[in-house]
């Protein structure tokens, strides 16, 4: 998910938080035996010449008039002209890059026009600046103010079948905003159950009421279809007020309507909605944390196996030119810099994998790159880069490309900081590596376990590899899972291709923690956690 990202260079004022909610309608079909699966990919423009992707919402199988559910939160700065790109693609393939996938058009605008109107639809256009058929994008603005949100859980009884036995249930809550129903929140689709009970979720109050428990709520439940024309099931409309009478014992019931079926005389409904929760907290925000003594722990694992090249020849990655800059450097130093300011130690463990190590020359996936065991940190990213520049000479690239031994690592340090029962710590991993995972399982497997701990993985890859393992483990359009079926807590993982930006090192940084304010502030407000300065404050609504 995109969102909580980084303040824009230059600005000298504090900033507005503004959620964008995406829309298209008419785009283009670029399937010959189904229909477009389209995505929106958002880019900003900070220097005047370069782009730099911010985030994606999810891709949506054959629609032509997709409604997104994942947002866009930015700053908002009423003295900067703020240049945004919104380009929808047709997604054909697993792979990140989106030069790989159709286009279907395009609009560039800044976040000031889309503020001050609160809403615009504009053409899309192509890349010639011709028009992408009919194609249409709307964009929603709204200055988050309200930090309420309401935990949901929702389950449903005797739906209507939709194929001989079953359907495959899900819903929709919509908010109203004049005369137009906007999409707060899709639930994911249980296949085959008439009787289904979803995972908990969270909405926020501004996105399913705008903060007015009065206000009408919609909510659709539709049987999934492939072929992306999802059959309505049933509809029904409540409010805020009316959804949180409900509690276990005894949930609120709605009844499922079908328009289409209401001129039947014997038709009663489609099936019965069950809201058993419906409670509303506040949520804390990144910076409620951060100023509250939350602490970001800043890891840094570097890739020395033997694909990176010989360090000795200028065609390896982790060659060090005389101007003492190579990809790795660069992306230590831009994220780096970036996080050390939310660390007070300015201490960072560094560690590297897939090299052979003195004495013994074994090959290690989890060594100090100062080589001392008892006391593996940096002092700074300059001792970061000092360490690394002393480390390269004294080790084998070797190999394969092992990442779950350094995430366990790190994992058993962000367990210990849980048990503290309060959000003081939060640990990031920075993996900076050339190529394909050779454990993938074992690492599917240990980024399904830190989902559900006080960590984030930000991985950056160097070079001109194939990345699709990366951006497979970067599950921004379904949770991830682990060999055994075990599901994600929730998306940990950030993955960025550092050629992406071409030098921009301010870019790659902005893109990189686009998503950890999100990762911080969801996974401690998700366990009730309170900043440390704020652990025995009453909680106000």
């Amino acid at each position: 998910m995109a969102s909580g990202g980084p303040s824009m260079p230059g600005a000298t004022h504090l900033a507005s938080k503004v959620e964008l909610t995406i829309s298209c309608e008419n785009l283009m079909d670029m399937d010959v035996f189904s229909k477009s699966d389209p995505l929106c990919a958002l880019y900003i423009n900070t220097t005047g010449s370069s782009w730099y992707e911010f985030g994606r919402t999810e891709m949506i199988l054959n629609c032509l008039n997709p409604k997104f559910a994942k947002k866009f939160v930015l700053d908002y700065f009423f003295e900067m002209v703020q240049k945004l790109k919104f380009s929808v693609y047709d997604i054909d393939n697993n792979t990140y890059d989106l030069g790989d996938d159709d286009f279907l058009g395009e609009i560039e605008c800044t976040l000031g026009q889309i503020v001050s109107s609160k809403q615009i639809t504009r053409p899309l256009l192509l890349q010639n600046g011709r028009p992408a058929g009919h194609g249409t994008i709307t964009i929603c603005a709204e200055e988050i103010t309200d930090t309420r949100i309401a935990n949901f859980e929702v389950s449903a009884r005797s739906l209507d079948k939709k194929y001989l036995w079953w359907s495959d249930p899900f819903l929709e809550f919509y908010k109203q905003t004049g005369t137009r129903w906007q999409l707060a929140h899709r639930t994911e689709v249980v296949k085959n159950n008439l009787n289904p009970t979803w995972r908990p979720f969270r909405i926020s109050l501004r996105a399913l009421c705008g903060g007015d428990p009065e206000n009408t709520i919609k909510v659709d439940c539709y049987d999934h279809h492939v072929s992306g024309s999802h059959s309505l099931i049933g509809s029904f409309k409540t409010t805020l007020a009316e959804l949180q009478e409900a509690t276990h014992n005894s949930p609120v019931e709605f009844k499922c309507i079908n328009p289409k079926k209401q001129k039947k005389k014997d038709y009663k409904n489609s099936g019965i909605i069950f809201v058993k929760r419906c409670q509303v907290e506040k949520e804390f925000t990144f910076l409620d944390f951060v100023m509250g003594g939350c602490q970001l722990n800043f890891t840094i694992a570097i890739d020395f196996t033997g694909s990176n090249g010989d360090p000795r020849t200028p065609q390896s990655l982790h060659y060090i030119n005389p101007e003492g800059y190579n990809e790795y450097l660069a992306a230590i130093w831009s994220v780096g810099t970036v996080i050390q300011d939310y660390d007070s130690t300015k201490m960072f463990p560094v560690f590297g994998f897939g090299a052979q190590v003195p004495p013994m020359w074994q090959v290690s996936h989890e060594f100090p790159i100062n080589f001392d065991n008892t006391n593996p940190f940096c002092a700074g990213i300059e001792g970061v880069v000092a360490a690394y520049q002393q480390c390269l000479p004294q080790v084998k690239l070797w190999g394969p490309t092992n990442f779950s031994p350094v995430i366990n690592h790190v994992a058993c340090f962000a367990r210990q900081a849980l048990q503290q029962n309060m959000a003081s710590q939060y640990f990031v991993l920075l993996i900076i590596t050339d190529g394909v995972i050779t454990d993938m399982d074992q690492t599917r497997t240990a980024i399904v376990n830190a989902s559900r701990l006080p960590m984030s993985i930000i991985i950056v890859g160097v070079g001109g590899a194939d990345f699709d393992a990366m951006e497979f483990l970067d599950s921004d359009d379904s949770l991830l899972r682990a060999p055994n079926y075990e599901v994600a807590a929730r998306d940990i993982v950030q993955f960025v291709p550092f050629r992406q930006f071409r030098g921009n090192t301010v870019a790659l940084a902005q893109s990189v923690l686009a998503e950890l304010p999100d990762q911080v502030t969801s996974f401690f407000n998700s366990y009730k956690l309170k900043p440390p300065k704020m652990f025995n404050q009453p909680e106000s609504l």
